[in-house]
C-alpha cells in the first residue's frame, strides 16, 4: 500500500460542491486500492482500502437492521469495481461544475457527517446495473495531515517566497538596463510605458495594505484548488524525491558503518597495545621542553631511566 499512499500525495486537491457542502478532496485509485482524502477546511477525513475490501463492501448490507446488499445483482471482480469508481470520481474531481444534482448519463455524489466520520454516497451504472458506493472516511490523523497539508504548504510558500525574490532582482537589472539605455541617450517613444524605477520595501508596504486582504480571502478553498495546485504537486514530488534521496543516503551510510562499528568493538580488546607504546614515544618528545626540574626526573626514569641521567647529571 506504500505506492498507493506515495500516489496519493502526488495527486491536487481538488474543488467539490456537494449541495450546501464546499470540499477540498484528492483521491488515487489503483489496482491494489484506493486511497481518499477530504477537509471541510475545518476538519480532514480519511479512507484507504484494498482490493480485497472493496470487493467486500460492494456485497456488503447498507446497515445493520436491513440485509439490503450495496449492489445485490453485480457480480464483479475488485478490479472491475475500482475501474468504475475511477471513471466515475474522474469528471467529478476534474470539473468544478456542482456534482448534486442529477444529470443523465452521470454519476450522483452526497454527503452526509455521522458522529466524527463522513460519508460520501456515489450512485451510478455499472453494465446496465445500478452501482452504489459510500465511502465511510474517518478522522484522518494528524501525521497524515502534516504529510499532505502543513508541508506541503509550508514548501509551496517557501516556493512562492524564492520566486518574488527572482522577479525582484529581475526588475532591479532591467531598470539597470534602461538606466544605461537612457544614459547613452535613448529615448522612449511612448511616455505612456514609463515606469518608475522598482523599489521592494514601497512595493512590499503598498502591498500589505492594498493586496493582501484579497490575497489571504481562502473562502471555501477553491482559490486553493484552482490556482495553486501545480505548484503543489512540484512541491509534494520534491518533498518525495528528497524523502527517497535520505532513505537511499541512509542505508548507504548505514552499510558503510558496518565495517567501522565492527573495529570500534574490537577497540576495547586493543588499547592495552596502543596506550603502552604511545607514552614512551610521545613522552621523551615533549618532556624534555618542559623539564626544568628535577622533579620531572621520576616521569623519565620510568621510560628510560639512563638517558634523563646522561643529559640531566
Amino acid at each position: 500500500m506504500e505506492e498507493l499512499e506515495q500516489d496519493l500525495l502526488m495527486q491536487p486537491w481538488a474543488w467539490l460542491q456537494l449541495a450546501e457542502n464546499s470540499l477540498l478532496a484528492k483521491v488515487s485509485i489503483t489496482k491494489q486500492g484506493y486511497a481518499l482524502l477530504i477537509s471541510d477546511l475545518q476538519q480532514v477525513w480519511h479512507e484507504q482500502l484494498d482490493a480485497l475490501v472493496v470487493s467486500q463492501r460492494a456485497k456488503a448490507p447498507c446497515t445493520a437492521a436491513s440485509p439490503q446488499e450495496l449492489n445485490k445483482r453485480l457480480t464483479a471482480p475488485p478490479a472491475a469495481f475500482l475501474r468504475h469508481l475511477d471513471e466515475v470520481l474522474r469528471p467529478l474531481f476534474n470539473d468544478s461544475a456542482p456534482q448534486d444534482t442529477a444529470l443523465p448519463g452521470k454519476a450522483t455524489f452526497s454527503c452526509d457527517h455521522v458522529a466524527e466520520a463522513l460519508i460520501l454516497r456515489v450512485r451510478s451504472e455499472l453494465s446496465g446495473l445500478p452501482f452504489n458506493w459510500r465511502f465511510h472516511c474517518i478522522p484522518a490523523s494528524s501525521s497524515l495531515v502534516s504529510q499532505h497539508l502543513i508541508r506541503p504548504l509550508m514548501g509551496v510558500s517557501l516556493a512562492l517566497q524564492c520566486h518574488v525574490r527572482e522577479l525582484a532582482t529581475m526588475l532591479r537589472m532591467k531598470d539597470l538596463e534602461i538606466q544605461a539605455y537612457q544614459e547613452s541617450g535613448a529615448v522612449l517613444s511612448r511616455s505612456r510605458l514609463k515606469t518608475e524605477p522598482f523599489e521592494e520595501n514601497s512595493f512590499l508596504e503598498q502591498f500589505m495594505v492594498e493586496k493582501l486582504p484579497e490575497a489571504c480571502a481562502v473562502g471555501d478553498g477553491k482559490p486553493f484548488a484552482v490556482n495553486l495546485q501545480s505548484l503543489y504537486v512540484a512541491v509534494t514530488k520534491q518533498q518525495i524525491q528528497a524523502a527517497q534521496e535520505r532513505r537511499g543516503s541512509g542505508e548507504t551510510q548505514t552499510s558503510s558503518n558496518n565495517s567501522p562499528q565492527g573495529t570500534d568493538s574490537q577497540l576495547p580488546n586493543q588499547p592495552e597495545q596502543p596506550v603502552s607504546s604511545t607514552p614512551t614515544l610521545t613522552e621523551p618528545e615533549y618532556e624534555p621542553l618542559a623539564t626544568s626540574g628535577p622533579r620531572h626526573r621520576p616521569q623519565l626514569a620510568k621510560p628510560k631511566r639512563k638517558k634523563p641521567k646522561g643529559l640531566f647529571s
